[in-house]
């Protein structure tokens, strides 16, 4: 008869690193991808936009060096959107029981903030009127992020 070993839970800090990580990498493959196709723009100027939110013009400037901020940013941002949903869910834990019903709306939320709320107060230049082909999927994926905010969430809150 053999045993098996089970793996020792991850902590709740550990979830929520996955969680942003998690985020940040579909983000960046869906808008590198996106951008690619639609305006032939190259990951480090994608990058190098999320850096020029604090640098402004001068993240143009940087290289590499600007565009790896920028990643750094991206990848803080949402491991922030996962901390702040597992905070959420910690005092209301009927946030952690169905991942689409509370995924979806706090997608939204989050598409709301960094719409009209960060990226306006950032540097970052914004075009006068975007892309409706861009609106939608921006939205859509936020949406999605939501849902895995959710998850992990679950996750972190399991590891405890």
């Amino acid at each position: 008869m053999s045993t098996l070993t089970a793996t020792p839970p991850r902590s709740a800090a550990a979830q929520i690193i996955a969680g942003g990580f998690t985020l940040a990498t579909l983000d960046l493959i869906y808008a590198c991808s996106f951008w690619a196709w639609l305006r032939h723009v190259s990951p480090v100027y994608l990058l190098q936009y999320i850096a020029s939110g604090a640098l402004g013009q001068a993240a143009f400037e940087g290289g590499i060096a600007t565009a790896l901020l920028g990643a750094g940013f991206h990848y803080f941002t949402a491991t922030m959107m996962v901390l702040a949903y597992y905070l959420a869910s910690g005092r209301y834990r009927a946030l952690l029981q169905h991942p689409v019903l509370y995924g979806v709306p706090y997608g939204l939320l989050l598409w709301v903030v960094m719409t009209w709320v960060v990226v306006p107060l950032s540097r970052a230049q914004v075009a006068a009127k975007p892309l409706m082909l861009a609106f939608i999927t921006n939205l859509l994926m936020h949406l999605l992020f939501g849902v895995i905010c959710v998850w992990f969430a679950r996750r972190a809150h399991g590891a405890r």
